[in-house]
């Protein structure tokens, strides 16, 4: 499957969502990530996005659509699914849900928006994945993954499930090496690994003497080359920029290139 160099997140926009989204494929962006989450984000105005979208001649097709899986822990009053029935129900519900907000009949991504342990896979998340597989399997998906998922997490689906994960989503931090555990497992693995909060997650690198050194070099911003940065190794980066014009300086970073040097610096950060 075709990726997008970068992807829009949809995440707290709430009304704006689907004037956002608009903007954004109207500036370039063929990536959308949401979730069927009322909570933190707005799936069904993602959706009215896409039916403005579609009328101005920008078909499914030429979307890559993501959206997740969450447990009631993640969400507020407005659940897509009944929390008494079990985990499959609730997965193919949340998914008929999402295909509906979506105006669509399938997904690019479908993601488990975080196992339900900080230590283990449990019982439950087993039963999640299954019904993630069975999308899978039935074309309804292309692809599956996790999302703010640790190593111990993600070699315990690679080891045991039946289809293993082909994209995960976590937050970088550079303090922590830019998920470099995880990151480098993933490109081990021939997983996609997509990376969010990059700029605001680290704002003592960003805004940062050093990658201001680099910025002016180039001739670029500091955000221009985080995301560079990010591409460079191995992430596909997600923004949720609300300004038309860095969601067209984003989206210009996959021009920028930085040298081995550079790019050492930043991780030594």
């Amino acid at each position: 499957m075709k990726l997008p160099p970068m992807i829009y997140g949809t995440a707290w926009k709430e009304a704006a969502t689907a004037a956002l989204v608009i903007q954004a494929v109207d500036a370039g962006f063929r990536g959308i990530d949401t979730a069927n989450q009322k909570k933190h984000y707005r799936e069904d105005f993602v959706g009215e996005a896409l039916l403005t979208l579609k009328s101005r001649g920008i078909a499914r097709e030429d979307l890559f659509l993501q959206s997740k899986f969450t447990y009631q822990g993640g969400q507020d009053h407005r659940l897509p699914y009944d929390p008494s029935s079990d985990f499959g129900t609730q997965v193919r519900s949340s998914f008929a849900s999402t295909l509906q907000n979506l105006h669509t009949d399938y997904l690019d991504s479908f993601l488990l928006h975080g196992p339900s342990s900080s230590t283990r896979l449990t019982d439950d998340d087993w039963e999640v994945w299954a019904a993630m597989e069975a999308l899978h399997k039935a074309g309804q998906t292309r692809m599956i993954g996790v999302s703010n998922v640790g190593l111990h997490h993600l070699k315990a689906l690679c080891e045991k499930a039946a289809v293993k994960p082909q994209m995960v989503q976590n937050r970088c931090y550079a303090a922590r090496g830019w998920d470099r555990d995880v990151r480098e497992y993933c490109l081990a693995n021939k997983i996609v690994y997509q990376g969010f909060s990059l700029l605001t997650a680290n704002p003592q690198v960003v805004m940062g003497p050093l990658v201001a050194a680099i910025a002016q070099r180039l001739h670029v911003t500091p955000p221009q080359v985080i995301f560079a940065f990010a591409v460079q190794i191995g992430i596909l980066p997600l923004t949720g920029t609300t300004n038309l014009r860095h969601m067209q300086e984003d989206l210009d970073t996959g021009k920028i290139h930085l040298s081995a040097a550079e790019l050492k610096i930043i991780q030594g950060n």
